[in-house]
């Protein structure tokens, strides 16, 4: 009787202590790649250009100063203004180029407003270097 106590009080303590380091340790998982795109605009309909700006690709940064960075998303902020700014992802994936080389992979977000109409009037675009990455490498909005 005295070993059952005893490995069911070890099966609680190991317990106790796999639960409090899973609350208080935890790491939390890195973001997706989508939710990294959805960051990004969302950031940009708020005019919060130094949170977008950090999430740019280094190569990208540096050839582009943050003001510049301001300018470029001035559209995507304009779009946000003039339509709302909730959006939702509509579409994602790469282009086959004529090489056979895959280009920058992509995230398009439609603004909710416009979710009825297929295809939506304007879509707003995140490209990264590859399905793994999660700095942006450009963004646009698409017609």
């Amino acid at each position: 009787m005295a070993n059952f106590s005893f490995n069911r009080g070890g099966l609680l303590l190991a317990a106790t202590v796999g639960l409090a380091a899973g609350f208080g340790g935890q790491v939390p998982a890195a973001p997706t790649q989508a939710q990294v795109a959805y960051r990004f605009l969302t950031e940009v309909l708020r005019a919060d250009y130094p949170a977008a700006y950090r999430r740019l690709a280094p190569e990208v940064r540096a050839g582009l100063p943050p003001a510049a960075f301001a300018t470029a998303a001035r559209p995507l902020r304009q779009v946000g203004r003039q339509r709302g700014q909730r959006i939702e992802l509509y579409t994602f994936g790469t282009h086959l180029s004529e090489r056979g080389a895959g280009e920058p992979w992509f995230y398009r977000f439609s603004l909710v407003k416009d979710s009825l109409q297929k295809p939506p009037p304007v879509l707003l675009e995140v490209t990264f270097r590859d399905t793994t990455t999660r700095q942006v490498l450009g963004f646009r909005v698409r017609p």
